[in-house]
């Protein structure tokens, strides 16, 4: 083992969380859980990865319960009494092989089309991207009931005996449908000209959830710059704009802040520090004082947006990582793709082995 490769090898503490590495599967949609209710088969997946020597197995997304919450058949509940019945048995499969889990709690918002017509979806502004109607406008109940939904989710989580809960507010999604201006028209107390304004939302959830679960269960809130709606979308131009959306979410109860980039490796402000600059998760951290995930394309060539269109992608040096960890600039790292692949992609990076890149086919099963 290289004294590179031994940074990403270090243990990791938080609250009780006592992680053994910092390297993170990353959340990513499967899509194969019938009925919305997670099965042996999903036991079975992140159970291998457990064996595999992941130190923090975050789940795809997992809906709350609101009627227009998943945006297509397959997502899994994190409510109900089935649902809730098939996670307790994957914690219990992940924790037998000596790993440590949380669920992605998460409402998709206005990213439905086409599925499920007769159930309307729902949005700050009835928008899924700027001047892009789609769907209707919450009212007040709507969301009062959706903080309430993300709440007892993350309690659910807790009393189901996972480790901790992740809250996904990235990517064009609800939550992050609340911070864009392009999608949050609203002249109530959930919108606003600027994104301390329109943080609001993500921030009351945060506060009822911390209320639910209590002081000592980590939480974690990923968020994004970019959507799916707008690749180059950004919600905070400067540093200043940064602050204002995030420490706001960490002074609420956010103790781990998931950074999504496409590419881990780029600087978030290149015109302040270069082009070998702070990334996102450098900065999130740099500013807020929270712990910080990056992510983005971790050990392999090439954009996961390619894996949308059938790619996969060879193996990729590690070394842009290792740099950026041994020097503090985040603490843990998401690995997405390069797990579905290759669950045992943390033995073979402890043994030197040669990794395995990502075959777009294995995205049809849960290997």
């Amino acid at each position: 083992m290289s004294e590179a490769t031994d940074t990403l090898l270090r243990p990791f503490r938080l609250k009780g969380l006592e992680l053994k590495n910092r390297i993170v599967m990353a959340p990513m949609t499967r899509g194969m859980a019938e009925g919305g209710i997670p099965g042996q088969k999903q036991a079975d997946y992140y159970r291998r990865r457990a064996e595999g020597g992941v130190g923090l197995i975050l789940s795809e997304g997992t809906v709350v319960d609101r009627p227009s919450s998943r945006n297509l058949p397959g997502i899994p509940f994190f409510h109900g009494e089935a649902a809730l019945a098939g996670w307790k048995g994957v914690i219990e499969a992940v924790h037998g092989a000596g790993g440590k889990m949380g669920p992605q709690i998460w409402h998709t918002g206005s990213t439905r089309a086409g599925w499920e017509p007769e159930v309307p979806v729902e949005s700050p502004s009835g928008l899924v991207g700027p001047d892009d109607p789609r769907g209707t406008a919450m009212t007040e109940e709507d969301i009062a009931d959706t903080i309430a939904a993300f709440a007892r989710a993350a309690a659910d989580a807790k009393r189901l005996g996972f480790d901790v809960a992740e809250i996904h507010g990235a990517h064009g999604y609800l939550i992050d449908q609340f911070f864009w201006s392009g999608t949050n028209l609203r002249t109530d107390r959930w919108g606003g000209a600027t994104i301390a304004e329109r943080s609001r939302f993500a921030a009351e959830i945060i506060k009822a959830t911390r209320a639910a679960i209590g002081p000592d269960f980590p939480l974690i809130l990923r968020v994004s710059q970019w959507k799916q709606q707008e690749y180059t979308s950004r919600l905070a131009a400067t540093p200043a704009e940064m602050t204002q959306w995030l420490l706001p979410l960490v002074e609420a109860g956010v103790d781990i802040l998931h950074c999504s980039q496409r590419r881990f490796w780029e600087s978030e402000f290149p015109e302040l520090d270069g082009e070998e600059g702070l990334n996102f998760a450098g900065w999130a951290k740099k500013l807020t004082g929270a712990a910080t995930i990056s992510v983005g394309s971790v050990g392999l060539g090439g954009d996961f947006f390619a894996a949308f269109g059938g790619q996969g992608a060879q193996a990729a040096p590690i070394d842009k990582l290792t740099r950026r960890m041994a020097k503090g600039e985040f603490d843990l790292i998401a690995v997405g793709r390069a797990l579905i692949s290759d669950p045992a992609w943390v033995r073979h990076l402890e043994g030197g082995a040669d990794a395995r890149g990502f075959d777009a086919k294995d995205l049809a099963e849960l290997v």
